[in-house]
C-alpha cells in the first residue's frame, strides 16, 4: 500500500495515512484477527493457543515482522499463525473451519464497524484543513479497505491460509490431507494465483464494493 503510494507519487497526505491504517491494522486488528482464532480454539476443546500465550491482544504475542513490512508496503501480509491441534476437537475437521473462519470474520466485522461511522465523520470534518481531511481520509478508507481485503485474502484456500482449513469441513479426508501436502510448494501457487491468474486485481475489486456497499449502509443509517 505504502509502495503503490510512493510510486504513484500521491500526496504526503495520502502517504501519512497510508501508514497510519496499516499500522493500526498491525498492530490492533491483527492481535485480534489471531486472538480469533486463539478464543475459538479455545472454546472448541483445544488448550494449545492458551499454552503459548496467543490468548491476548498483546501485539507482541502475534507479530510476524517481515510479515508487518508486506502489510506496510503492499496491503497484504500476515502475523505469526495460531497453532492449532485439530485432534482435541470433538468434531476435527468442522472445528477447524470454524476456528479459521474465525479470523477473516473479525477482519469483516471491524470493517463494518469502522464504516458504520462513515456518514458521521464525513459531514464533521469539514471544517478541518484540507490536508487533515485528507489524512483522514486515507487513513479510513485504507483501513476499512485494508481490513476487507485480508479478510478475502486468507480466505483462498491455499496452504496455509484460513481458506484451505475452512475446506477441511467440505473435503473428504482423503483430498484434504492431500491439499495438504503441497503446503510447501504454497510460495509456487501464490505466485500463480497473483501474478498469473491475477486473483489480487479482482479481491481489490471485490473489497472496494464490499466498501461501497458498507458506506452506504451508513448513509441509509444516519442521514
Amino acid at each position: 500500500m505504502l509502495l503503490d503510494a510512493i510510486l504513484g507519487e500521491f500526496s504526503w497526505s495520502m502517504i501519512i495515512g497510508s501508514i497510519l491504517a496499516s499500522l493500526m491494522l498491525i498492530f490492533l486488528v491483527s492481535p485480534l484477527h489471531e486472538l480469533s482464532h486463539a478464543g475459538v480454539a479455545l472454546a472448541l476443546g483445544d488448550k494449545t493457543p492458551k499454552w503459548q500465550g496467543r490468548i491476548t491482544l498483546n501485539p507482541m504475542a502475534h507479530i510476524d515482522w517481515i510479515g508487518s513490512l508486506m502489510i506496510i508496503l503492499f496491503g497484504f501480509g500476515w502475523a505469526k499463525p495460531v497453532q492449532v491441534n485439530m485432534r482435541n476437537f470433538k468434531y476435527p475437521k468442522l472445528g477447524m473451519a470454524i476456528t479459521a473462519l474465525a479470523g477473516p470474520f473479525s477482519n469483516f466485522l471491524v470493517a463494518f464497524i469502522a464504516s458504520l461511522f462513515f456518514y458521521p465523520i464525513y459531514t464533521n470534518i469539514g471544517s478541518l484543513p484540507t490536508f487533515w481531511i485528507q489524512v483522514i481520509d486515507a487513513l479510513y478508507s485504507y483501513f476499512i479497505l485494508l481490513n476487507i481485503y485480508i479478510g478475502l485474502f486468507n480466505l483462498i484456500p491455499i496452504p496455509p491460509l484460513d481458506g484451505s482449513r475452512i475446506l477441511s469441513a467440505v473435503l473428504p479426508n482423503k483430498y484434504y490431507f492431500q491439499l495438504m501436502q503441497y503446503e510447501r510448494y504454497s510460495f509456487i501457487l501464490f505466485v500463480i494465483v497473483f501474478f498469473v491468474l491475477d486473483v489480487g486485481e479482482y479481491l481489490a475489486v471485490m473489497a472496494n464494493n464490499i466498501v461501497d456497499i458498507f458506506f452506504r449502509l451508513s448513509q441509509i443509517i444516519f442521514a
